[in-house]
């Protein structure tokens, strides 16, 4: 069986979690701390982060990105892509907006310096970090609602790479209770049905040791 080599609150790895199981793609999940540094990961992906997906063939594909396109040209079937060109660039688009700008603004100020850090035992989190990231929030979320007035999904009429990324980073987030849903109606209705829908499912009964998620976190209903 091909395998996902992952961290339950690496943001990349649950997008590609989600895009496996929305093209009904069964795969083993193993645990990567990637401050650990093995040696034995590192032969597989010399970057050390996740995820790195092992197919049954022996290949392997490190990077969301790149796992992500793969999945497209070899699974065809239930299409996260989108059929035409117009399509496929707004959905390439929102994906880089969210793995890289609300990466960069928003994921990396709470999600590394809250959870990773103390995952890590790397120190706590930077004050003007953890600030910036919750400002940013609000902007990024308030541009989600936006994007979930004025069409079906984040790029479009149909499911997306794009909403995966975003549900991804969002759902990180919010496994350490920092996401206040208040902000935008439309960014939470939309999120609740990405959260309803079965690929989401084992995201919202992932456990991290010392780390335990607010209440509405597996909550459908919020």
């Amino acid at each position: 069986m091909r395998v996902l080599y992952h961290h339950p609150v690496s943001p990349y790895a649950r997008k590609v979690r989600l895009a496996l199981a929305e093209k009904r793609l069964p795969f083993e999940l193993r645990l990567e701390k990637t401050w650990e540094r093995r040696p034995e990961y590192l032969a597989l992906n010399p970057a050390g982060t996740v995820p790195t997906l092992v197919e049954d063939n022996g290949l392997v594909i490190p990077d969301s990105g790149a796992i992500c396109e793969y999945l497209e040209e070899a699974y065809p079937d239930h299409s996260l892509l989108g059929q035409t060109h117009a399509e496929r660039a707004e959905v390439r688009s929102q994906v880089a907006w969210f793995d890289q700008k609300f990466a960069q603004e928003v994921t990396n100020n709470l999600v590394r310096e809250k959870l990773y850090k103390r995952l890590a035992s790397s120190g706590g989190p930077d004050a003007a970090a953890l600030r910036a990231g919750y400002v940013n929030l609000r902007n990024h979320l308030t541009y989600i609602g936006w994007l979930a007035e004025s069409r079906k999904y984040l790029a479009g009429a149909f499911l997306s790479y794009a909403d995966l990324a975003a549900a991804a980073h969002l759902s990180a987030i919010d496994f350490g209770g920092d996401v206040d849903w208040s902000v935008s109606a439309a960014a939470k209705d939309w999120y609740a049905r990405i959260k309803c829908r079965p690929s989401f499912r084992p995201l919202l009964t992932d456990a991290v040791s010392g780390i335990t998620p607010p209440a509405h976190y597996a909550d459908l209903d919020f």
